[in-house]
């Protein structure tokens, strides 16, 4: 099963049919951006951030939610009969966003959504703390580390910087070379920043790319490795967990690289990944294939569990939050799963009674569970007993904005982005 990091096609009958509209999206945001990158100049000008309140919206009524419904718990001020907390404030953005789970971030007492100009809300308020006119290029990631937050370069010039998210003060840059273009960084750990960046014919052309480790203090190269050729520079999600930095693509290569060496430990072709998305809790990497939900050992590849959903369903995106794996599946059925094990917690059918959308991105905060979906309008932000799976309320800003919903929380607030909305609800 263990093969190269290849940009060979997988066509293996089974694997997921047509992308949805917000899949389509996300992956024509990869190519908006390398198109960007080829004209050299971002490819739309959005509005600048208004920072007057426009006024709140309120939540949606409770859709069901089994035993747990209409419990507030630690879910905030959710008012009578389970209803979905009021927003502590709603502001505009310029967000710029693909519905990839690093498009907005929260820290320092900010909050940041992707957009240009890039702006930083303050987390209590919604006041802007700062901005920086050029932005975060688009479908590149918010990549924050503990103190530092790293963008590409928005002026293309083959430069990564990192910024401190309180005050948005530039605090460190990097370059890969001249012979590269345009490095976006996929990941960062206590030492070092990880980019993948197009390497350059004497043309101008790119056939190829390259994974790279920068030292997150002097900003000189560590180590940089070439891709094999087919591999592609978008659609990129990595983790780092020890000596281990893991990453999938478009192309369906989970891979994992010594984060000393930048040397190959194993590549497995995953047929069925749901676009590159997976989780890593200690020294495994967790990933949906289709029916079964599979952890492989980050040192060797070696399967260490498997799950299967019942009656054909589909594993979507997993989460693993304070040591216990969440996940759903196209039957709307919610697990928790031990994720050292993969012995199951609980299962609840709450999300299926209600008759609500399956979320694609979780935060947990108390005893909350807050899930993102997609854009249906049964959907929004979903808060979820972590105890049992029951759902205690759902909150819809009810634009009918296509974007997908987007979840961050900084452990006092949860905030929620719709397109060019920002909201913050209460804990």
């Amino acid at each position: 099963m263990v093969r190269r990091d290849s940009g060979s096609e997988d066509r293996t009958p089974g694997a997921f049919g047509a992308p949805s509209r917000r899949r389509v999206l996300r992956l024509a945001g990869g190519g908006l951006a390398l198109a960007a990158l080829t004209a050299g100049t971002v490819g739309c000008d959005e509005d600048s951030v208004d920072v007057e309140d426009p006024g709140s919206t309120g939540g949606d009524e409770p859709k069901g939610g089994g035993k747990g419904s209409g419990d507030g718990g630690d879910g905030g001020d959710v008012g009578e009969k389970g209803q979905a907390p009021k927003p502590l404030w709603t502001k505009p953005t310029s967000a710029e966003t693909y519905g990839d789970n690093d498009e907005l971030v929260a820290a320092a007492g900010v909050v940041i959504a992707s957009g240009s100009p890039l702006a930083a809300l303050d987390a209590a308020t919604g006041g802007q703390k700062w901005s920086l006119p050029g932005g975060a290029v688009p479908g590149a990631p918010l990549l924050l580390s503990e103190d530092t937050l790293y963008l590409a370069s928005s002026d293309y010039d083959g430069s990564v910087i990192g910024y401190a998210p309180a005050s948005g003060k530039e605090t460190w840059r990097s370059r890969l070379g001249k012979e590269y273009r345009q490095p976006r960084p996929i990941a960062v750990d206590g030492e070092q920043v990880y980019v993948i960046a197009e390497i350059l014919e004497e043309d101008g052309s790119s056939k190829t790319n390259v994974i790279a480790a920068l030292n997150s203090t002097t900003g000189r190269v560590a180590w940089k490795e070439q891709r094999d050729a087919g591999t592609e520079q978008n659609g990129i999600h990595a983790a780092v967990r020890g000596r281990h930095l893991v990453y999938t693509d478009f192309k369906k290569n989970l891979t994992v690289r010594d984060t000393a060496s930048g040397g190959q430990v194993w590549t497995h072709k995953t047929t069925k990944t749901n676009y590159g998305f997976f989780t890593v809790h200690q020294d495994l990497v967790i990933v949906p294939q289709g029916n079964v939900l599979q952890a492989f050992n980050l040192a060797d590849g070696k399967e260490k569990w498997s799950l299967k959903a019942s009656d054909g369903a589909l594993f979507r995106e997993p989460a693993a939050l304070e040591d216990v794996l969440y996940v759903a599946d196209s039957a709307r059925t919610m697990w928790a799963v031990d994720p050292r094990s993969g012995k199951q917690l609980w299962k609840s059918e709450a999300l299926a009674e209600a008759g609500l959308q399956v979320p694609r991105q979780y935060v947990k905060a108390g005893d909350t569970l807050y899930g993102a979906t997609d854009l249906d309008k049964q959907g929004g932000i979903i808060a979820i007993d972590a105890r049992t799976g029951a759902v205690r309320w759902t909150f819809n800003d009810k634009t009918g904005d296509y974007h997908a919903w987007l979840v961050a929380t900084d452990g006092k607030h949860v905030f929620a982005l719709h397109g060019k909305k920002l909201h913050a609800l209460p804990v």
